[in-house]
């Protein structure tokens, strides 16, 4: 790592007295829009004395961030003109929405979203009376606000979406305010090291500003309670140089934020120009980062009923909340002419040119950044054809492929078709090897700016694989890159992607309220890939056994949620193109990284995954009404179930079966619920209107029911699934364990056909002695039975 240039006491008054009053004035203005918004319903401008019908019946909102947000965005536009910079503002305490808000609707770029919310004494009256209101907008920064690419709700994601933004955008800055309670996240702690993979020569650069107001909700935060030096030594390890900004005396913060924000950016544009003539190539930097220590709630009340609230938990949310006190009224209308209002807006409400002209223009506004609406710069990927990737099945199960491997050969011409335009990476934690996917280093390594060993293999300080063991990082490093309008996909194992589960909520929320606001436009969809799945972890054992992330993204708005499980490499691939074309979707791929048999061409691969589902007639008695419909969902089901046809085929000579195979998991939804769901007489076609169905299952079999209770013939659905039996087995054992096997199967079906009711007391003799047998062959030689490890597909 560089040493970092010497930090010069900044100069004490960059600011001309001026400018000063003028940047004071905008503050003024963004904490008097953000109070009116947190309580005004009437009279903005307080034309009128102050009544309590003013005033909102429901006080909803967070003060106590906010104005050292508005402080933050203030000088932050006096950089972005000064400087012509290209920025955007990721903020972490979401919930001081009304600063961010308010910050847009100064600078004008609200209004051009929201012409109804115009700059005048009505716009400012429907601002305010719109601000957690019914039908109106949140109180935290959300998809509503022009800007954002960041959804408030949640705490623990900002910084690794703002590096995940600054990937591949090398003339962007992206501001980062780090809350201080944000910062004590499991998220967040992980977040830092983003540096350790940004490269200053083709990245944009990321600004972290940790806020350090002290409390939280109703505590004190961590990182403000252990003093400078140990904080000091805390951010200096993760690799950054901080620069303090501290005090409660308005002119010494703004003189000393000015010259500290001048300090730091000349600091980053020095970094990129070295890293950029390749005078240090070899060298990681220490990017500059601020902490900005201000009272919580400044400018609020310093006391309500005689307890202190400025500087306390008690300013966080709202501070004067009780109005059947009328000393609260008072002291309200204190403090909203405290901002001298009539100083800043005209008679008809508008913002005074005077302060007004200190903000950018266009699309260097904040709230207007394309960067911050990623759909209006998103370019489509360049994909090749993925028949070119294709396997040859001269016939169904006449090879076996590892079905990720062949993806891999696939995402390496797509890395490859897209490298100019540097529009595509590959996230995963650790695991791009390990998940077959290895492919994709013979034209990208793996990103790493920090040390490199001799032993290292396909580290790159330009590569497009981002490899960090922390699925956090992974998926909030995609979410801004996706959000600032480029394409990835995500390659997990399937049992750990659980961690991101409250990540993937909030990006599916953001994705379901964004595509209802018109001047949003779509971006591309969040793509995983789950692979190293709950049916060949057989040697890690039950910890790394867990299907449920289906049932999560399942219970998502169905014009979000899409889930595919293909049953072979060729449906993988068409499956794999589809995603990554599509925009505005959360698209979850299961798909083994094991050999197993091979189905389908490529052509009929592609039919089947267009349709979603499919009866598959080369495994199916022909046309007319079957004994048992043997549906399948997932590869590991799909081999189990067609080795239980062939099984009961042998039992049974004369029995008639269907094998349904089921990629697109929502199409056993109805029409109404989903827009792939089948109507009844297509669901009726595969799963007939009275026929048994056994259905094996790749994940929970709940699930199964859960989308398809509305459908026909539900009622004679049996489905097999994980039942979370798992242990370090062998492979077969595996499904043994959860009754997911060929025998179950088989006998599933002579139980539920009618007519061989008289074969079942024999059949289960049949089982479970085959059962036990299977048991003592694996205790004694450590493997499956011959016939199991060596079945192959046969008619």
């Amino acid at each position: 790592m560089t040493d970092p240039i010497a930090s010069v006491p900044p100069p004490e008054a960059p600011l001309s007295p001026d400018l000063l009053r003028r940047m004071h004035g905008y503050w003024r203005a963004a904490n008097y829009l953000s109070v009116g918004q947190i309580y005004l319903r009437s009279n903005p401008l307080l034309d009128q004395p102050l009544a309590i019908s003013d005033v909102k019946t429901r006080l909803l909102g967070h003060w106590g961030t906010t104005p050292g947000l508005n402080l933050l965005y203030v000088h932050l536009n006096r950089v972005i003109v000064e400087r012509d910079l290209d920025m955007i503002l990721i903020v972490g305490p979401g919930h001081g929405g009304p600063g961010i808000v308010a910050n847009t609707y100064l600078e004008g770029s609200y209004t051009e979203r929201y012409p109804a919310i115009e700059r005048s004494r009505g716009g400012m009256d429907r601002l305010f009376r719109q601000f957690s209101w019914p039908g109106g907008i949140p109180s935290h920064v959300a998809p509503e606000t022009p800007g954002s690419i960041h959804e408030g709700g949640e705490l623990g994601y900002s910084l690794a979406h703002a590096y995940g933004a600054a990937f591949d955008n090398p003339d962007l800055v992206v501001a980062c305010v780090i809350g201080d309670g944000e910062a004590e996240t499991g998220a967040l702690a992980a977040s830092w090291h983003g540096n350790k993979f940004l490269n200053p020569a083709r990245d944009g650069a990321v600004l972290p500003i940790l806020h350090l107001n002290g409390f939280k909700i109703a505590n004190p935060t961590v990182l403000a309670r252990i003093g400078r030096e140990e904080l000091t030594d805390l951010l200096h390890g993760y690799g950054h140089e901080p620069w303090f900004v501290e005090g409660d005396d308005p002119e010494m913060v703004h003189q000393l934020l000015a010259a500290t924000l001048d300090a730091v950016l000349t600091r980053i544009a020095e970094i990129q120009r070295i890293a950029r003539t390749g005078a240090d190539d070899a060298a990681r930097p220490r990017w500059p980062m601020i902490v900005l220590k201000t009272p919580k709630g400044w400018t609020g009340p310093k006391e309500v009923d005689g307890k202190p609230v400025e500087g306390t938990w008690r300013a966080h949310q709202v501070p004067i909340a009780d109005f059947k006190n009328p000393e609260h009224l008072v002291q309200l209308d204190t403090w909203l002419q405290s901002y001298d209002a009539h100083e800043l807006f005209d008679s008809n409400g508008k913002f005074r040119e005077d302060y007004a002209s200190l903000a950018p223009t266009g699309h260097r506004r904040m709230g207007s950044n394309p960067h911050a609406n990623g759909g209006e710069l998103l370019v489509p990927l360049a994909l090749p054809d993925f028949r070119a990737s294709a396997l040859a099945v001269p016939a169904p199960g006449a090879v076996t492929a590892a079905a990720t491997a062949v993806l891999g050969g696939y995402l390496r011409d797509v890395m490859a078709l897209n490298a100019d335009t540097t529009n595509f990476r590959l996230f995963g934690p650790d695991e791009t090897a390990s998940n077959r996917l290895q492919a994709v280093y013979e034209v990208s390594g793996k990103a790493w700016i920090a040390e490199i060993d001799p032993v290292d293999e396909h580290l790159d300080r330009d590569g497009r694989v981002m490899e960090v063991l922390s699925e956090h990082l992974c998926q909030g490093w995609l979410e801004g890159y996706l959000l600032t309008g480029r394409h990835g996909l995500f390659s997990c194992y399937e049992a750990f992607v659980h961690i991101v589960d409250s990540m993937v909520n909030q990006h599916a929320k953001w994705l379901k309220v964004s595509s209802g606001i018109a001047w949003r436009r779509p971006i591309a969809s969040l793509n995983y890939l789950l692979t190293s799945h709950v049916w060949r972890q057989d040697h890690n054992g039950l910890s790394h056994q867990d299907p449920g992330f289906l049932d999560h993204v399942a219970t998502k708005t169905a014009s979000v949620a899409r889930i595919y499980l293909p049953p072979d490499a060729n449906c993988l691939l068409s499956v794999a193109d589809h995603c990554l074309r599509s925009r505005h979707y959360v698209n979850v791929i299961v798909a083994g990284k094991q050999p197993e048999w091979q189905w389908l061409g490529i052509d009929e691969a592609v039919r089947h995954c267009t349709a979603g589902a499919g009866i598959w007639d080369w495994a199916s008695d022909p046309d007319g009404t079957p004994d048992v419909v043997m549906a399948c969902a997932g590869d590991v089901p799909t081999l189990e179930t067609l080795a239980a046809v062939q099984l009961l085929r042998e039992y049974i000579p004369d029995i008639r079966i269907r094998v349904v195979n089921v990629v697109d998991l929502m199409v056993l939804q109805p029409q109404s619920e989903h827009p792939h769901g089948l109507d009844d007489s297509a669901f009726t076609a595969l799963f007939t209107s009275d026929v048994p169905v056994i259905f094996a299952f790749h994940g929970y079999p709940a699930l199964i029911h859960r989308l398809a209770y509305r459908q026909p013939n539900h009622h004679n659905f049996h489905v097999r699934g994980f039942k979370e039996e798992g242990t370090t087995t062998t492979p077969f054992d595996m499904v043994v364990l959860n009754d997911l096997d060929r025998f179950r199967l088989a006998l599933d079906a002579i139980v539920r056909i009618p007519r061989l009711r008289d074969r079942v007391g024999a059949e289960t003799q049949r089982y479970w002695a085959t059962m036990e047998r299977h048991k003592l062959y694996i205790a004694e030689h450590g493997e499956d039975l011959p016939e199991i490890r060596d079945w192959r597909w046969s008619r």
